[in-house]
């Protein structure tokens, strides 16, 4: 089978890029033929699968398709720029380069079925080409159906005329079905994958070895980790504020917070009037080198707002780490007392509790071994993409 897979975002830098890339990556694997298109500020190219590139402005790269930054429904390591501050003619712009894209990639590639991700543009340019299409929603496009108007009616079009549209949490299923107004048949449930190549149990990833990698020492203190975008809805200014209780309890404790975007610097800021002490902001990292932080930290925190899925708690787990969360969106999903402990949100003082509890307890010990196998058995890409060809078979037929 032959599928083509557009994504609004780069293939690293973003949770919905980085599924892309993994179920990608396991279709070709389970020998199925795949292109990918997707913005960037170059050409892209070293994956297991042909990459075509909508080339958009960083302001630093020569002749680019397009005069601006490809743009967001929140932020972007490689963009600040959102959906919401396009102009007219910009988002026309932006539309007829997917359209190119799609043109030119058709006709070169000869696609069976269309995989888009997020219910927005690329799926109401993919209706266009009369090829059956899926959808995954992600979750950041319904916050972006709720604020960004002029998209609502493209969103409405690719979702309602899509064949199936795979919501990856229980949440997101209820609310694609009421925003996107489907049958709950259409919104199949299929979680996120997490990639077993890199996410796994390290034994050379000890915290005195990946203290190392950044230039720190300290690996007889507590070790507390952090991934994820630097925006609003991921809650680092809750954990933050959790910090300056759980340090006074956890002498010497360090945070290692991987990540960047546009709460870069208020949240650096935030650090210092809080007085903090061991908070480290590290910046956006290769897929390799998170996965030794996982490694290599006692417990891994996910404080998020609204948590569409929560793939880096999956791949915490995975490197056998128990992860501290909010009730939030996906994350109750998956993550309970056996491999951690969900907190409420907007809780910095329960957030500190559960974290000093996890680690005066031992529980990278205790829980983690579990929490390593459970997510193997239960979250690895080859499951989830095994459903989703199934998908792409009953749209062939229709």
């Amino acid at each position: 089978m032959k599928i083509l897979m557009p994504n609004h975002f780069p293939l690293q830098g973003s949770g919905s890029g980085i599924y892309t890339m993994n179920v990608a990556t396991e279709l070709v694997e389970a020998g199925h033929e795949v292109m990918v298109i997707v913005p960037d500020h170059q050409p892209v190219d070293g994956y297991p699968f042909p990459v075509k590139t909508i080339i958009f402005s960083n302001g630093k790269n020569n002749n680019p398709q397009l005069d601006f930054n490809f743009p967001c429904f929140t932020t972007h390591p490689q963009s600040a720029t959102t959906f919401y501050e396009l102009s007219d003619e910009q988002l026309q712009a932006y539309l007829n380069a997917w359209e190119q894209a799609f043109t030119e990639a058709i006709e070169k590639f000869k696609p069976d079925v269309i995989h888009a991700h997020h219910v927005w543009v690329t799926p109401y340019v993919a209706r266009k080409t009369g090829l059956p299409y899926i959808i995954s929603c992600h979750g950041t496009d319904l916050m972006g159906f709720k604020e960004g108007l002029r998209y609502q009616e493209m969103a409405l079009i690719g979702a309602q005329n899509a064949s199936s549209v795979i919501a990856i949490s229980r949440q997101v299923k209820a609310d694609a079905e009421a925003a996107y107004q489907l049958s709950g048949d259409k919104v199949p449930l299929i979680w996120n994958g997490f990639g077993a190549e890199h996410f796994k149990l390290l034994p050379d990833a000890t915290k005195e070895a990946v203290l190392a990698d950044f230039g720190l020492t300290g690996a007889d203190k507590p070790l507390i980790s952090f991934v994820g975008k630097f925006t609003d809805f991921k809650g680092i200014d809750v954990l933050l504020k959790s910090a300056a209780i759980y340090e006074k309890e956890l002498p010497g404790a360090q945070t290692l917070l991987v990540g960047g975007g546009q709460l870069w610097d208020e949240m650096r800021a935030l650090r210092d009037e809080l007085g903090l002490q061991g908070v480290r902001f590290l910046g956006h990292q290769p897929q390799d080198q998170v996965a030794r932080v996982y490694n290599a930290a006692d417990v891994s925190v996910a404080p998020s707002r609204i948590e569409p899925f929560g793939l880096v708690a999956v791949e915490a787990l995975a490197c056998g780490t128990p992860v501290v969360a909010t009730n939030a969106g996906g994350l109750p999903d998956f993550i309970n007392e056996e491999v951690g402990a969900l907190v409420p949100m907007e809780d910095p003082e329960s957030l500190a509790s559960a974290i000093i509890y996890e680690i005066k307890n031992g529980t990278k010990q205790t829980k983690g071994v579990y929490a390593n196998q459970y997510a193997f058995e239960n979250f690895t890409w080859s499951q989830q993409v095994a459903r989703m060809v199934k998908l792409y078979k009953d749209a062939i037929k229709k």
